[in-house]
Parts: C-alpha cells; sequence; structure tokens
C-alpha cells in the first residue's frame, strides 16, 4: 500500500484505480456532472467518502456563496430565516442564495448535482431530514452543511440547529390555564413533522398536570397555514361544548383561527382566546395582536450559519444545538367570559 493511503490519503488516480473507471470519471463525479451511470456514481461516492478525500487548492475554486435551501421560499417566516443567514454571511464577506427544492421533509434528488457544481462554502437546510446519499455526496466535495430544523429531528450525524418545542407547548397551554380556561383545544401541524408533535406533547402536559381532560374534537392536524387554521378552528367552534381557548401551532394558523372567530360572532379575547407559534412580524400587527410562542428564527439561522462555517476549518463531530423558546402575551387572550 502507499504512503498516502497508509496515511489516510487519496488521490483521484487510485480511486479511479479501486473504482475500475478512468480518471475523467471521477472527476466528472466530482464536478456533479449527470453523464455519469448511477452505479458507478454510487461506487466513486462510496469510495470518496470511505478514504475522506478533500480536494487540493479547493478556495480557488469555490465560490463564496452560502446556499440556503427550503421546501417553500413563500412561507411566513422564511424571510426571518433568510436575514439570519445574511447576517452572518455578511460579516464574512460571502453572499446568500436562495434554492426551492423538495418536500417538507427534504430536497427533491436533482437538488444536489445543482449544488455540487454551484460549489458553495457551506449548505444550510431547512428540512427535517437528508438522504444518506445526499451526505455522501456533499462530505466527499467537503461541502459542509447545517440544518435548521423547525420542523423536526434530524439524523444525529447531521449538524442541526433546533428550538424547544415541547417548552413552547407546555407555556402556551399553561397560560391559558393560568387565566381560568378549562375547555382548551389545539390546532397543531401535520402529524407527520415531530414539532407538531412535540408541541402536542407540550400541551397534553399541561392539561394532564392541571388535571384537565383534552376532551373528544379538541386536538386537531393543521397545516400550518391559515387556511387550516381557519377550518380546523371551524370544526372546533361547531362541537356541543366548544373550547374557550384555542392554541394554534404556528402563528399563521392563528391568524386563521381570528378568522373564524370573527365569522362565528365571537370576539377575541372577550369570548375566546387565542395563542399562535412563532412570533413572526405580523403577530403584533394582527387585530387584536397575538399572543404567541416566540421561536428565535432568526437567532436559529445565524447559529446554523455560524456552525457552518466552524465545519469548515473544524473537524467537529455533529452537534445539536437547540435554543430556548418563551411565551409573548399581547391582547389575544384573557380570563374566559363568566358564563363559563
Amino acid at each position: 500500500m502507499r504512503d498516502d493511503e497508509e496515511m489516510g490519503r487519496i488521490t483521484l488516480a487510485q480511486v479511479a484505480e479501486k473504482a475500475g473507471v478512468s480518471i475523467s470519471t471521477v472527476s466528472k463525479v466530482l464536478n456533479g456532472r449527470q453523464d455519469v451511470a448511477a452505479p458507478t456514481r454510487v461506487k466513486v461516492e462510496r469510495l470518496l467518502e470511505t478514504h475522506a478525500y478533500r480536494r487540493t487548492a479547493r478556495s480557488s475554486r469555490e465560490a463564496p456563496l452560502i446556499e440556503i435551501v427550503f421546501h417553500e421560499l413563500d412561507s411566513i417566516w422564511a424571510m426571518e430565516l433568510i436575514r439570519g443567514v445574511e447576517n452572518v454571511a455578511k460579516a464574512n464577506q460571502a453572499s446568500v442564495v436562495l434554492t426551492e427544492s423538495g418536500t417538507r421533509h427534504s430536497p427533491a434528488p436533482d437538488w444536489v448535482e445543482g449544488v455540487l457544481q454551484r460549489r458553495p462554502i457551506g449548505v444550510v437546510l431547512v428540512f427535517s431530514a437528508l438522504p444518506q446519499e445526499v451526505k455522501q455526496q456533499l462530505r466527499s466535495r467537503s461541502i459542509p452543511f447545517v440544518i435548521i430544523d423547525p420542523a423536526g429531528d434530524p439524523d444525529p450525524d447531521v449538524p442541526s440547529v433546533g428550538s424547544a418545542n415541547w417548552n413552547g407547548g407546555l407555556a402556551a397551554t399553561r397560560h391559558l390555564i393560568e387565566l381560568g380556561h378549562r375547555r382548551i383545544g389545539i390546532i397543531t401541524g401535520p402529524e407527520d413533522m415531530l414539532c407538531s408533535l412535540a408541541r402536542l406533547d407540550g400541551y397534553r402536559s399541561a392539561m394532564s398536570m392541571a388535571g384537565l381532560e383534552t376532551g373528544p374534537g379538541l386536538v386537531r392536524y393543521g397545516d400550518f397555514h391559515v387556511e387550516g387554521g381557519f377550518d380546523r378552528a371551524v370544526e372546533m367552534l361547531r362541537l356541543p361544548e366548544p373550547p374557550t381557548a384555542i392554541f394554534a401551532g404556528s402563528d399563521l394558523q392563528a391568524l386563521g383561527v381570528l378568522e373564524a372567530a370573527r365569522v362565528s360572532g365571537l370576539r377575541v379575547p372577550h369570548d375566546l382566546s387565542v395563542v399562535g407559534y412563532d412570533d413572526v412580524p405580523v403577530a403584533r400587527w394582527s387585530s387584536p395582536a397575538l399572543t404567541t410562542v416566540h421561536q428565535p428564527l432568526r437567532q436559529m439561522a445565524e447559529e446554523a450559519a455560524q456552525m457552518l462555517l466552524r465545519l469548515r476549518t473544524e473537524e467537529a463531530s455533529a452537534t445539536r444545538l437547540e435554543l430556548a423558546t418563551s411565551l409573548v402575551v399581547r391582547n389575544s387572550t384573557a380570563a374566559p367570559a363568566t358564563r363559563d
């Protein structure tokens, strides 16, 4: 075995020899070219990762870009995340490129081809997971990545930044209980997202500790959007015993709840108290101003970008950073009417 292999280094020629392909084929894989057969690409990717291949003189080829990838750019909290990454990029003489791809769980398979050609200095992903083959491709090109995770709980080998969803759900529900509410409904997010389930668990824990039953129909799954909050709230308000308060798992859903109360002839907070989640800027301008759980989205993005830059220069193990949430009390909550 050659000395450089014994030391853990490997050249393109050695990768090509082991894979049984030409050096140009290995180069195509490294540069994200699509004209390589899938089995060959997988074989080369595995060799590159196994031997921890790193490009030499990489800085001359990479763009001074941090790429941030969303599954939907029109979400109300996307701008907060973008601003956080931009703050760090600007301080480090880098620019930000935005990409929309895939589902809320992971980017689309063709995304990785583009990022390998763009070769940013790192990638921030707003997803709850990342396919193993994508991790391998990014790592083999020495492109660090971090997940900003308002949506779930990433794999333990993926650096990520999230927030305390369970505590947020607990704080929101306790606030309503302390005001005197006993029939409290919740409209959480999609059932397949762990952040939705964590906020729901916080709600259930608060109710259980207060000796309160959730009751039939008081737990609903939404979609984190206004329409979902409106539809689920209308269903809840039509119950024989409707809730006197609703905790919505996002500020957008809370805005839908406010509209459902209006069309139902209810006044907020006199007839119905409403709590949101996220504390995006629109929350303070709703009517009434929304009591909500502050999720530090901009700070989460800043921490993710800083972590990304550290990963470029350090052999760091995967890191999970979870930031605190806090309750922001405004005008959409009050004690229940005396008739309750």
